[in-house]
């Protein structure tokens, strides 16, 4: 088995979370622990799913079955990301503005940021596809 599949999408989690922690931390002035997770730039998900279709591509061509079921995949985790869990997150936010009218100390508040802008997508894309491309010539065959 070639390693570089195995150490792709890992690469991309490492690489990704703490240039999304840094840019998060940037647009508030202050460290944003508590925006990590879902949402922000850029998508986690979206980088990983492109890292890993940018590497078959570029290792077995764009004619070869992986590279259809990777970008398959990729195409339900960025619609995922933008619109599925964008709904969540506003069900979320109704929920807490109808549990602080009620006034109920038991409630505990959701988190509303849940999904993802076409702009932290595609910024998931970009850096993906480039880490996909370090991954693939670090690890020349």
């Amino acid at each position: 088995m070639d390693i570089a599949y195995l150490v792709t999408p890992l690469i991309t989690w490492i690489l990704v979370g703490p240039i999304k922690f840094l840019i998060n931390s940037a647009r508030t002035r202050q460290w944003a622990f508590g925006l990590v997770g879902n949402g922000g730039f850029p998508s986690n998900h979206s980088a990983v799913v492109s890292s890993m279709a940018t590497l078959i591509a570029l290792r077995e061509g764009i004619g070869h079955p992986a590279f259809g079921v990777a970008v398959t995949l990729a195409f339900i985790v960025i619609i995922d990301a933008n619109s599925l869990r964008q709904h969540v997150g506003k069900q979320a936010a109704a929920i807490n503005r109808l549990a602080g009218e009620a006034a109920s100390a038991a409630h505990k508040t959701l988190r509303e940021r849940m999904g993802h802008t076409l702009v932290e997508i595609a910024g998931g894309l970009c850096t993906g596809v480039a880490i996909g491309f370090l991954v693939n010539y670090v690890f020349a065959r």
